[in-house]
């Protein structure tokens, strides 16, 4: 059974929680973009966290299914429907056979993540389903969606008696939670924040910074205040992570994103907090953003309280939806 494309998006993908250990070799990360959204999806249909997912941005792909099938949208709003009537986000709805879902209005955000409970048969490389566009490996042949290509999925017997013919079918659960519309993001210190003057230091902490056009899974490039240096000493090339603040030599800054590459030279200030991510990562061009400092135990913090939130509604909708099945 599967999914049948008929009509590519920008870039849509399919993903997960990322590959790692690799990253000696040279081979990034990559993983969703908005980790958060993604798990949020997979645990409303009771899923692990490292199922994989569809990654979408607008205008986004049209997916036509060839047999019954669980989803759970969350993430962006880019208006949803089947067969031209609207679903809502954060709750699993069973999609009826030969349903054709479609995105219709960018309202919010900017990448809207599918979760299936029908297991994804797509390519794993290194441990990972991620797409990882430079290799050409993992998930869907290792590249974007194209029209015609089709996704297979595992088969669920007992969802067509439970949709009895409809188009679709809401189930009554949800999250209460999602990634808000925040445009403030924490940060910890990088290993050069003390390389920046001082009055830099607080120019970063004090004013607004725009994504620009320059913005795709390898990182952010924003506009804003130019920041400087003490001392503008060339750097010997070292990690960086999901997230890594760098200075650029004109002064501006970059957030390294998903697909970010394994070491960098340019002055690592500051690195976004990992529970804020989902919030960097909901940014489009000419969106803004403010950075405010924060600790480590307070990072630490909010990332056990979002991981706690997220095993919640996991171990509570896996329950019900072996109910719902159970009955039928």
């Amino acid at each position: 059974m599967s999914l049948q494309i008929i009509k590519a998006g920008v870039l849509d993908t399919v993903q997960d929680l990322g590959r790692f250990g690799s990253q000696h070799l040279g081979i990034n990360p990559t993983g969703a973009m908005d980790r958060y959204s993604a798990q949020l999806a997979n645990a409303l249909l009771g899923n692990g966290p490292g199922a994989p997912v569809i990654e979408l941005h607008f205008p986004s792909t049209q997916f036509l299914f060839k047999k019954e099938a669980v989803i759970a949208l969350c993430g962006a709003d880019f208006q949803a429907t089947i067969n031209g009537s609207e679903l809502p986000m954060d709750h699993p709805v069973i999609v009826g056979r030969n349903a054709l879902l479609t995105f219709k209005k960018l309202r919010r955000g900017a990448r809207c993540y599918i979760a299936m409970l029908n297991e994804l048969l797509v390519e794993k490389w290194l441990g990972s389903y991620s797409t990882n566009l430079k290799t050409h490996s993992g998930g869907n042949r290792g590249r974007a969606f194209a029209a015609s290509d089709e996704l297979f999925f595992q088969e669920l017997s007992m969802l067509a008696p439970i949709l009895e013919g409809k188009d679709f079918m809401v189930l009554p659960w949800k999250a209460n939670e999602t990634v808000g519309a925040s445009n403030e993001v924490q940060f910890i210190i990088g290993s050069e924040w003390y390389e920046l003057t001082k009055e830099a230091q607080e120019t970063f902490q004090s004013h607004w910074f725009q994504v620009t056009n320059d913005a795709d899974r390898m990182g952010f490039r924003l506009a804003g205040q130019k920041l400087e240096v003490k001392e503008d000493e060339p750097l010997v090339s070292s990690a960086v992570s999901f997230g890594t603040v760098q200075l650029l030599p004109n002064g501006q800054l970059i957030v390294l994103m998903a697909d970010h590459q394994t070491t960098g030279g340019y002055p690592r200030i500051a690195h976004v907090i990992s529970a804020h991510l989902c919030i960097l990562a909901q940014k489009k061009p000419a969106d803004v953003l403010q950075f405010r400092m924060t600790d480590l135990s307070t990072a630490e913090e909010k990332m056990v309280q979002q991981q706690k939130y997220l095993e919640d509604i996991q171990n509570a909708c896996k329950f019900r939806m072996q109910s719902l099945f159970s009955r039928n």
